[in-house]
């Protein structure tokens, strides 16, 4: 398993996401030399679709491997891909909900953050949306984490009025 994982991850470096032809017959190759029904296999093969704008075919892919068992690793990234892809075929709703159950993991680091923002911002939740932006960058920054955790605490969840003040 580990020299098809160095195998696929050599595929995706190399993968030209503009030719949707030849990311889907090279990774079909690839999820051929491993059991019909792999977990990893069909993860990689919903991400084929999704990396060539197949998004609605990718969905049901995703939650096939998440229902096969991925390692906790693969699980995550699926979670975050399937996410987005609900998202992209104008289901934010399932996307806020897949993701704020999901767990973190190092994995993905801040992505299932970014994603969930971008779904809430998408379900009309705007302040919402930055908040949960603000509070995935906070912990990369060098300093202000203080305020700014402060401030997007303050942020509204619903509605345009700001209500925010200073951060002592």
């Amino acid at each position: 398993m580990q020299r098809w994982s160095r195998r696929v991850d050599q595929f995706w470096e190399t993968a030209d996401d503009d030719d949707a032809e030849a990311v889907l017959e090279g990774m079909k190759a690839l999820v051929a030399e491993r059991p019909v029904g792999d977990p990893a296999a069909l993860l990689e093969w919903a991400g084929a679709h999704d990396s060539v704008g197949l998004e609605a075919e990718a969905v049901p892919l995703y939650r096939q491997a998440l229902a096969a068992g991925l390692d906790p690793e693969r699980e995550a990234r699926a979670i975050v891909q399937l996410a987005s892809s609900l998202r992209n075929v104008g289901d934010p709703i399932a996307a806020v909900e897949l993701l704020r159950a999901a767990p973190d993991h190092p994995a993905v680091g801040a992505a299932r953050g970014a994603f969930l923002a971008l779904a809430l911002f998408d379900a009309g939740q705007p302040g919402e949306a930055l908040a949960t932006a603000l509070h995935a960058l906070t912990p990369t920054l060098p300093g202000y984490r203080r305020a700014l955790d402060y401030y997007a605490s303050q942020l509204p969840t619903s509605g345009t009025s700001s209500g925010m003040t200073s951060a002592s």
